[in-house]
């Protein structure tokens, strides 16, 4: 039992020692140090997530995915466990399992204390990430379309020849409705590709204060809709009013 003790006290020091190494952008003495940390006691998830933020500055995302990962399992609401493995599978574009993660770290940090600084800078990595995923699916879908288009109007223009060298005197009744038919593909597949065409953000979606997207909406008794934090910080300051 009083070794069980001192080694945690051991550990502790040993993390101080590591905050202290990372202010000063000291990031491999850092490692060394939460990682002689986590082998005196390595049930304490913040050890891990100490490692991994060293390990995200160095751009090492193959060890922060591993560190998160411990860390989750000891602790299913570690808030930068989620975080740091969200951004993790984001850099090996697994977007919708990174966006997942993040959702989460989002809303566990929101739970705890949603003035903390930490929910803010979530939510900006959360808003980045579900861009890139649209991107990336907007893209194979548009690449996607493109193919079918082609293949349609090359289909189209196929048939118009063979039906050229069969019919006589017809050719340019055939070549107008070729041209019809080519149009109102090109409106079918325009259409279509609506969906993945970036537009501008409606007024409802956006607080009245900070003029920017809501990221967490609350509707007031009066009926109007802001976002929280703005919100609760105003009623801080000017009371009920």
């Amino acid at each position: 039992m009083a070794a069980t003790i001192v080694g945690s006290k051991q550990a502790e020091q040993l993390k101080q020692d590591g905050n202290n190494y990372f202010q000063k952008n000291r990031f491999g003495a850092a490692i060394d140090a939460y990682t002689e940390a986590i082998t005196l006691s390595p049930n304490v998830p913040i050890y891990w997530t100490n490692r991994a933020l060293c390990h995200r500055r160095r751009n090492d995302w193959r060890r922060v995915e591993e560190d998160c990962r411990k860390a989750i399992q000891l602790d299913h609401n570690s808030v930068k466990g989620h975080y740091y493995l969200g951004l993790a599978l984001l850099q090996k574009q697994q977007y919708a399992e990174g966006v997942r993660e993040l959702e989460k770290a989002l809303d566990l940090g929101r739970g705890a204390n949603p003035g903390r600084y930490i929910v803010e800078e979530i939510w900006e990595e959360l808003a980045k990430a579900k861009y890139k995923e649209w991107e990336h699916e907007s893209t194979s879908r548009s690449w996607e379309l493109q193919n079918l288009k082609e293949s349609c109007e090359l289909a189209l223009k196929r048939k118009h020849v063979l039906d050229s060298s069969q019919i006589e005197g017809l050719k340019d009744e055939n070549s107008t409705f070729l041209a019809k038919q080519l149009e109102g593909v090109g409106k079918v597949f325009m259409k279509a590709a609506e969906d993945d065409t970036p537009t501008e953000v409606p007024d409802y979606l956006c607080c009245k204060i900070t003029l920017d997207i809501f990221r967490d909406p609350v509707i007031t008794p009066s009926g109007f809709t802001y976002e929280r934090a703005v919100i609760l910080d105003h009623l801080q300051k000017v009371n009920l009013f």
